[in-house]
């Protein structure tokens, strides 16, 4: 597999993920993506504002200030003055999770997933070559978790040249 395949990859697993969450019963779905990610970091940063969130994300502060006020309209997350900074809030999730919040961790990939394996005439997979996926998936998502992402982006940032803003190519050895 080359980077553009496991690119690509992740796209997939993207929209397969998309369409195993529950829908939202009113308003507009938004940004499901940026609200994900960003109460993802929030679970393993708690204690953390919208600038240490875009940073670790990548995500721009306008587009995680949003989605910290839906988290919080939702109930999923509360906020408090820094006590550093009382210009600055600090970011925590609840202590129970929302109802949409359960409701989205509660629902499975099953039925998805073998709607993606299905052959192209529609008929259904064969029950092992998903169970198999699924397999697959629940050992990368133990090994690959988003802290990964955020040492990749880290050494990214460390590779880059101050005046060029070209990287370096790592010593070798």
């Amino acid at each position: 597999m080359n980077g553009v395949e496991l690119f690509l990859l992740g796209r997939t697993l993207m929209k397969i993920g998309e369409q195993a969450m529950p829908q939202v019963k009113s308003g507009s779905p938004g940004a499901t993506r940026s609200v994900l990610v960003v109460l993802g970091d929030l679970v393993s940063h708690p204690g953390t504002t919208v600038g240490e969130i875009a940073e670790r994300t990548g995500l721009p502060q306008s587009q995680v200030s949003t989605a910290v006020a839906r988290l919080e309209a939702a109930g999923s997350v509360g906020t408090e003055p820094d006590p550093a900074d009382r210009r600055r809030r600090l970011i925590r999730p609840t202590a129970k999770p929302s109802d949409r919040v359960a409701e989205v961790r509660a629902a499975t990939i099953d039925d998805v997933l073998a709607a993606a394996l299905a052959d192209p005439d529609g008929n259904a997979p064969d029950p092992g070559v998903v169970r198999e996926v699924s397999q697959a998936l629940d050992v990368l998502a133990r090994r690959l978790t988003p802290s990964i992402a955020a040492r990749g982006r880290a050494l990214d940032t460390a590779t880059e040249s101050p005046r060029a803003g070209k990287r370096h190519s790592a010593p070798s050895g």
